[in-house]
């Protein structure tokens, strides 16, 4: 870092409890008290009580683990190479870290400050999640003890080495100039105030030789990581010596920040800048917001010239206050210049921020707790026997098997239920079909409707001449040209074309009948020709409910069984059975198809009121044809309205419309058959209507379902087949650990955020 080490702390004192010459994963067994990290009044006085006592919550919620599972406020320091950005955190913490003039920053440095009633310092590696096990565990394993700050360069050299960085030992092997790893420096003491700062390595722009692009792009990546977290507040240094517009970071946080709200900008090195000069000047209108906006403003600092690099914390301070009194940046407010009033914004920045994240960190935190309890609770117990797979899996199929039963039976109290419900229900949509019983009330509705507008061959319009050209009949519409269905529509007939369809079965028909009589069997031939589209129909309706079934056990499984199980148990308990009852339901249509495909048997009386219904009607329009032929007017006499006037006369010898018996006696046994055959199909289709909905889908289909994967299941498995199912791998062991770790930490995040929110600090 670009920093140099507090003259007050030269003393050369070999106090590191982690030898030099030792393992990089050599564990000290403890703190040892500090004897030269004094800190300057100015630091002493960086939080009020109030804000100590809210930046105290952060600090906790850090000590418990819960910054590795949510975003946690902080304070990150990013900008370009060389920028000064190391030097400012140096001047922010009091913290001497070592210089090096080739490289500020190669890895992401972790400050935290801790109030304690004795003075440490702890310095240990945090290894990048993306490392193998073993690397990370030996990393992990790496902590330092100091006592004095002459011992931080060597421990921060091992720390390099230990994270591979190339150059850190001479005889290692070449890995990078940059690492994923965060060295995390924890500093304690009755003067030091609660905060967390993160420094960041600075971007590069260009490939030099000890930089490769692979490592450009590490560093992109690691500051993409940190300033894209909502609840960091980045502080973006710029260096005065290079014109801004050419510093990435500026590009970068306006990306993640478009509006500026958790930004704050830092000038460094103002004493490079040429009195006067129009780059000054530029700066100064940086500086104060007029050019890159910021909401949380700018600030400046002067960083300790070459000359001043042995200069104490307080000889810093004093040579930064002297150059603002006397140049160009006096014009700027006294709070926007100088280390000690960026401790004060950047306390009140972060007391802000606090204050208005923990509302929302505690949901966010009660969330993930939620889902990672949900999650271990499908994990289970861990499962290594055949005895520990067979509880197990009683507990899984239980709840699998209560679940599924109220979706059967349509009683959608619970969770599962209820979220994330669709604002349109839909039988397509994975939320809608976890109500299963109205998935399929709303299949058989279709379906029933389906068969009634689109079952029948011939749509026989009884009282028109059209041709088969004329329009669709109604009823017989569909709006999705995607439906299969919408094949093959019912042909249009006019009452002629009809009568000429059934004639010509009645003439094939015929058998020793007497002339103007029918074979009763051309009603069944007729009939069989009408509803030929039946079965498909029908099959079709079996296919969709089958698969609305197989996707809501499907969705119902993923839900409730751990990821390695789903396809061990859909395989092996659910998919062969789904296969055998759709083939049982196939096998019932067959048997119905079977049935009708025999002479109609029929004892239901809506059958014989049709038929002399349809008979009336024809009767109605003869008489009414009849009456009309046989009415005449005339015309009053004596009368003088202007209104027609007449008399109505009717002759009854001409009424005797019954005598007009039509010559060709076929006629009227086509008119019989026709009028039978609409009858006896509008029966027929309620009957295999009620039959498919109850005996096929009910019956084969949609019954029981929740019996596929229940305790009584579950019990007659052999061990060996237990074992196969419910056997965990190890990274389902890995995933448990992992999920009992994490809901350790959110819970006693849960536990501080309660009492605090309780309480009243906000």
């Amino acid at each position: 870092m670009d920093s140099t080490t507090d003259s007050e702390s030269s003393s050369t004192q070999d106090h590191i409890q982690t030898p030099l010459d030792s393992k990089s994963s050599d564990i000290v067994s403890g703190p040892a008290t500090l004897k030269k990290l004094d800190a300057t009044p100015t630091l002493e006085s960086l939080q009020t009580d109030e804000q100590r006592r809210v930046l105290d919550i952060v600090a906790d919620l850090r000590k418990c683990g819960l910054e590795s599972v949510l975003s946690l406020p902080q304070l990150v320091v990013c900008g370009d190479q060389s920028s000064g950005k190391s030097s400012l955190l140096e001047a922010l913490t009091e913290i001497p870290f070592p210089r090096n003039d080739n490289l500020c920053t190669r890895y992401a440095t972790e400050i935290i400050l801790r109030r304690a009633a004795v003075e440490s310092l702890t310095i240990k590696v945090i290894p990048d999640s993306k490392r193998p096990v073993t690397e990370q565990a030996t990393i992990r394993a790496f902590k330092a003890f100091i006592t004095s700050f002459d011992e931080l360069p060597a421990i921060m050299n091992q720390a390099s080495a230990l994270m591979g960085i190339d150059g850190a030992s001479a005889s290692g092997p070449r890995t990078g100039a940059f690492a994923r790893d965060v060295l995390s420096v924890e500093i304690e003491g009755p003067a030091r105030p609660q905060l967390t700062l993160v420094d960041l390595p600075g971007l590069i722009q260009t490939k030099t030789k000890g930089v490769s692009d692979a490592d450009i792009d590490m560093v992109n990546e690691i500051t993409d990581h940190y300033i894209s977290q909502p609840r960091t507040i980045c502080l973006a240094v710029v260096s005065a010596t290079n014109d801004y517009a050419n510093q990435g970071i500026l590009t970068k946080v306006r990306k993640v920040d478009p509006d500026g709200e958790r930004t704050l900008g830092v000038i460094t090195k103002p004493d490079r800048l040429i009195p006067g000069s129009g780059l000054e000047q530029s700066f100064i209108t940086l500086a104060r917001n007029e050019d890159v906006f910021f909401k949380l403003g700018w600030h400046v600092i002067k960083n300790r010239s070459f000359e001043e690099a042995d200069n104490s914390f307080l000889e810093r301070n004093l040579s930064e206050d002297s150059f603002f009194r006397r140049s160009n940046f006096k014009t700027m407010p006294e709070e926007h210049l100088g280390i000690a009033a960026l401790r004060d914004r950047l306390s009140s920045v972060l007391f802000s921020h606090v204050k208005q994240e923990l509302p929302k960190l505690r949901e966010d935190l009660q969330t993930a707790l939620s889902d990672s309890k949900s999650q271990a609770g499908i994990l289970g117990k861990p499962r290594t026997t055949a005895s520990d797979c067979k509880d197990y899996m009683i507990t899984l199929s239980l709840a699998f098997y209560d679940v599924c039963k109220a979706a059967v039976n349509g009683h959608y109290q619970g969770n599962y239920f209820t979220q994330n419900p669709d604002a349109t229900f839909s039988v397509t949509s994975p939320a809608s079909i976890r109500r299963l019983r109205a998935v399929v009330q709303v299949m058989n509705t279709t379906f029933s409707d389906t068969v009634r507008t689109k079952g029948h061959k011939y749509h026989i319009n009884k009282s028109s001449s059209a041709s088969k050209t004329e329009p669709t009949p109604p009823g017989t519409e569909d709006v999705d040209p995607y439906n299969p269905l919408r094949r093959n529509l019912p042909v249009a007939l006019s009452k002629s074309e009809a009568l000429d369809w059934v004639q010509n079965v009645v003439l094939r028909s015929r058998g020793p009948e007497l002339l103007g009589n029918f074979n009763p069997l051309a009603i069944g031939e007729l009939f069989w020709e009408q509803s030929a589209r039946w079965k498909q129909l029908a099959l079709d309706h079996i296919d969709n409910v089958s698969m609305v079934c197989g996707r809501f056990l499907d969705a119902l499984l993923k839900d409730q069984s751990p990821k390695d199980m789903q396809p061990r148990v859909w395989s092996v308990m659910i998919q062969e059975v789904l296969a055998t009852r759709k083939d049982a339901s196939i096998r019932e249509l067959d048997q119905i198809w079977d049935d009708l495909r025999h002479f109609p048997i029929n004892y239901n009386h809506y059958y014989t009121d049709m038929v002399k219904k349809q008979q009336m009607e024809r009767s109605k329009g003869s008489l009414s044809e009849a009456i009309k032929a046989a009415t005449s007017h005339t015309r009053l006499p004596n009368c003088n309205s202007d209104h027609t006037t007449a008399s109505v006369d009717v002759d009854l010898a001409f009424l005797k419309y019954s005598e007009d018996i039509d010559p060709d006696m076929n006629q009227g046994s086509c008119e019989d058959v026709l009028d039978c055959l609409l009858a006896i199909y509008k029966v027929q289709q309620k009957t295999f209507i009620a039959n498919v909905t109850t005996q096929v889908i009910e019956r084969h289909i949609v019954r029981d379902l929740e019996g596929i994967f229940c305790p009584v299941s579950v019990h007659l498995l052999s061990e060996a087949e237990l074992l196969g199912l419910a056997s965990e791998p190890m990274s389902t062991r890995t995933q448990r650990s992992f999920l009992e770790d994490r809901i350790k930490k959110l819970e006693g995040g849960h536990a501080i955020l309660r009492s605090v929110l309780a309480s009243s600090v906000l």
